[in-house]
């Protein structure tokens, strides 16, 4: 079995991380489970547990280790064991805030050159968790695009589409039904040869079936949402990148339950563009939109212009993302300070390694 390598991305800016006279290979990540990727290399895929200078990187840091959509190079012992020893920079990063005090940034996937937030119309988009996660995406890098499952099963699709597009400036509302296999053609161009396209939303949501849609065959599980409550089920519970036939690749998140923001304001500003235009408008720089005088954002929320919900939900972001700021200065201190080794105090007793894998 040969793998057209290009297709899935690789080109001369990822070559140029090759040494010349190395024996290692290239590859991209398709998956890990716990600790051994699963590399998809020109003549075939591949099984390679983690290499030293990689679990060394991720030692310092956890963010390092190889996930979907990673680029690395692979080495082959003697004994035909196979290590990752080189995960190549990546381009673009879908980062999201863990749990537990150290809040550190778990990878979701790697090179996307797009992600589209995937998001059923039954019962109702949830407009602030679409917010939330466009916020992640304009951090990654990666071009935003929202895309609105099961439109089969809602009454006026383009009316939702408008509404959605009105809280996501400049980011395209691709309505589809996966099941019917409608809307499908806009987002072709995304997984074109060469092109990858991460999708991140929560269980239920279709991202599997869209995969299987787009693919043109079933290449991922899906199951039924649930009638009790209408919540969808953990179909996958592991990150897969998917090569498309004749085109190019698809990372499927699992349905994440929290997207927790880390500490970049870049891209909650983009997601929420419109506001960030009105705080230019008022008189003052440092306008806390809180009763000064002349100010636009004020102005705007009286006459309707912008929506009290659309004004809390970036608020609320804004504490989030200015608390995991402060936490992370209080972090690189104690660093600096000594007093914390891998994201734990010095207790005299070394920091256990980090547990390598995916989820």
């Amino acid at each position: 079995m040969t793998i057209d390598l290009t297709a899935l991305g690789w080109d001369a800016g990822w070559a140029a991380h090759v040494r010349r006279g190395s024996d290692h290979r290239p590859g991209r990540v398709a998956r890990v489970d716990r600790g051994v990727c699963t590399v998809l290399c020109a003549d075939g895929p591949v099984r390679a547990s983690l290499g030293g200078g990689v679990l060394a990187a991720a030692a310092r840091d956890p963010g390092a280790l190889p996930c979907a959509g990673d680029w690395v190079l692979v080495g082959t012992w003697p004994d035909r064991r196979r290590t990752v020893e080189v995960v190549l920079p990546r381009r673009t990063a879908l980062v999201r805030r863990t749990a537990g005090k150290d809040a550190s940034g778990q990878v979701l996937a790697a090179n996307l050159d797009a992600a589209a937030v995937v998001e059923p119309v039954h019962p109702a988009p949830d407009v602030g968790r679409i917010e939330r996660a466009l916020s992640l995406v304009h951090e990654s890098g990666a071009r935003p695009l929202i895309v609105l499952t099961k439109v089969d099963l809602a009454a006026d699709p383009a009316a939702l589409a408008r509404q959605l597009a009105a809280v996501a400036p400049g980011v395209p509302v691709l309505p589809v039904s996966a099941e019917q296999g409608l809307g499908l053609d806009p987002l072709r161009p995304f997984v074109a040869p060469g092109r990858t396209l991460g999708l991140l939303g929560p269980s239920g949501a279709g991202k599997s079936s869209l995969v299987n849609a787009l693919a043109g065959a079933v290449v991922m599980p899906t199951q039924a949402i649930r009638r009790v409550d209408g919540k969808g089920r953990h179909t996958t519970t592991w990150r897969a990148l998917v090569p498309l036939p004749h085109a190019g690749a698809v990372v499927d998140t699992p349905g994440v339950r929290a997207v927790g923001l880390l500490d970049g304001s870049a891209g909650l500003d983009r997601a929420f563009a419109d506001i960030v235009e009105l705080a230019a408008g008022c008189r003052y720089a440092d306008c806390a939109h809180d009763g000064e005088p002349a100010c636009a954002v004020r102005e705007a929320l009286e006459t309707g212009e912008l929506p009290t919900r659309r004004w809390e939900s970036w608020r609320r972001l804004q504490r989030e993302v200015a608390f995991e700021s402060r936490r992370r200065e209080v972090r690189l201190a104690a660093d600096r300070r000594g007093g914390w080794r891998g994201g734990r105090r010095r207790t005299g007793r070394p920091a256990p390694p980090p547990a390598p894998g995916g989820f």
